[in-house]
């Protein structure tokens, strides 16, 4: 039953770098060049990641919004540059630093909704939503390459 989890949970964690690193910028500018994204104007059909602007994948700034419901996350890896983090909605929990080269969801800080977070180019960490949906805004500069770091053998 723990494979599946696991692998459950790692297929997610993959789909959402997937969707957020190819998916170019949904919510295009208007005639004058200003982007005012109203809530309805994201999520559209059942999407739990939106690339606000920019594409991470390209050079210049970007901004992601990600849901990830109850349960979900990633697992330890880093970001070839910088990105900034604000917890928007729920309670966000993360592990960062040396300790966060190998998963383990027990030993993690609860983020208040609210809070803002920088994660330095290359810094090791792995985040995810406990006990409700949690809604991030990620900002950077691209491109960017997700390197997800190896795990012991269960």
């Amino acid at each position: 039953m723990r494979l599946i989890k696991l692998g459950l949970f790692a297929l997610f964690s993959i789909a959402v770098f997937s969707i957020h690193n190819s998916i170019a910028q949904s919510v295009q500018p208007d005639d004058l060049g200003f982007i005012i994204a109203q809530p309805e104007d994201l999520f559209q059909g059942g999407a739990r990641s939106e690339t606000i602007y920019g594409d991470p994948s390209e050079p210049g700034l970007y901004v992601i919004r990600i849901t990830f419901p109850p349960g979900a996350g990633s697992r330890p890896h880093y970001h070839s540059t910088a990105r900034y983090i604000t917890v928007i909605k729920g309670t966000w929990y993360t592990s960062w630093g040396p300790k966060s080269d190998i998963y383990n969801p027990d030993d993690m800080t609860a983020v208040a909704e609210g809070t803002f977070i920088y994660q330095p180019p290359e810094g090791h960490h792995y985040d995810m939503a406990k006990d409700e949906e949690v809604i991030v805004q990620i900002m950077g500069m691209g491109p960017v390459i997700t390197t997800q770091i190896p795990q012991p053998e269960q």
